[in-house]
């Protein structure tokens, strides 16, 4: 059998006896083969179309409508520049009253609803991420009514808030307590009833989101604080509360915005009444752009209200930063 020489170099590194063909030099290593430039590309080409499709484009297109008098039945569709705008800061235009009346139901229902939307569904999450018997059946409860559509939403709460024969105002005459609340006629009843609604509907989704935060707070830190001797509310407070600060940022932004656009419940709960007190700018959009085809001043009416819920956004996010840092 031919004898299998080794390299003058391995003998004086002093490499292991054996065939060159099965050492394995000293201090060789392999490199990763470095991925094309293009590759992280591919991998977000999927993202980059569908949000190119369904957010950029019609972005642009809600702008360009905007500075047009646009009628989608008819083929002319003249350039009116900022006129749509101008009438919406016009007192003495047709639109100006009815859409500031809009944006003001729309700020009346965020400012009222918001507070609970991000409060209660904290308070639920603390309770449903102890440990107790049925833990798991009432999370699922309290989800539960957020997988129906607005429409099923709207129609349950009609019916049982309204003030003829809703079984609302029927069970309080039971109890001997005032039976012709106008829960969906007059205010301020027609707040209550909308904010309720949403309340019963969305609070299982921000419940969902806290449980996750709660989760991710390390149990060390309540037992090191129980060993110091902190109180429940202090634990809350030096713990939790630290522990769930980007949540929080993130359901009130959210919270506000779904607050804002606003719409099945006031459109099929108390449409609108009593005289479009309830309407909201979502509404109002929907009623000028697709009932009365004026598409440039409904997507004039759009982009002012986007601006107005992100500059909302922008206050919120600095607020709680500067919360947090105090």
């Amino acid at each position: 059998m031919a004898s299998v020489t080794r390299d003058s170099s391995d003998v004086a590194r002093g490499a292991p006896s054996g065939p060159v063909g099965l050492t394995r030099r000293r201090g060789a290593r392999r490199h990763p083969t470095r991925a094309a430039w293009y590759v992280p590309y591919l991998f977000l080409a999927p993202y980059l179309v569908l949000f190119t499709a369904f957010a950029l484009i019609p972005a642009g297109l809600l702008v360009w409508i905007s500075l047009h008098d646009w009628d989608f039945l008819l083929p002319g569709k003249p350039w009116s520049g900022l006129d749509n705008y101008r009438k919406l800061f016009d007192s003495g235009s047709t639109v100006y009253s009815d859409y500031w009346q809009s944006m003001k139901a729309t700020g009346i229902f965020t400012v009222f609803s918001v507070p609970f939307l991000v409060a209660l569904p904290l308070l639920l999450a603390l309770v449903l991420n102890g440990r107790f018997f049925g833990r798991s059946f009432f999370r699922a409860v309290y989800f539960a009514p957020f997988v129906l559509g607005v429409g099923v939403i709207g129609v349950l709460w009609q019916y049982l808030l309204d003030p003829n024969v809703g079984p609302i105002n029927h069970w309080l005459g039971s109890l001997g307590l005032r039976d012709d609340i106008p829960w969906t006629t007059d205010t301020p009843w027609v707040w209550v009833s909308l904010i309720g609604a949403t309340v019963w509907w969305t609070i299982g989704y921000n419940t969902v989101i806290y449980l996750a935060g709660l989760q991710d707070i390390p149990r060390e830190l309540y037992e090191a604080a129980k060993v110091d001797g902190a109180s429940p509310g202090q634990r809350f407070r030096h713990v939790t509360l630290p522990g769930l600060r980007v949540v929080l940022v993130f359901v009130v932004i959210i919270t506000i915005l779904a607050s804002a656009n606003m719409f099945g419940q006031s459109y099929l709960i108390t449409n609108g009444a009593p005289a479009q007190q309830s309407r909201t700018a979502i509404m109002y959009i929907a009623e000028k752009g697709l009932r009365n085809f004026q598409m440039g001043e409904a997507a004039a009416m759009s982009l002012v209200l986007t601006t107005f819920l992100v500059l909302a956004s922008v206050i919120t996010v600095f607020a709680m930063r500067r919360a947090a840092r105090d």
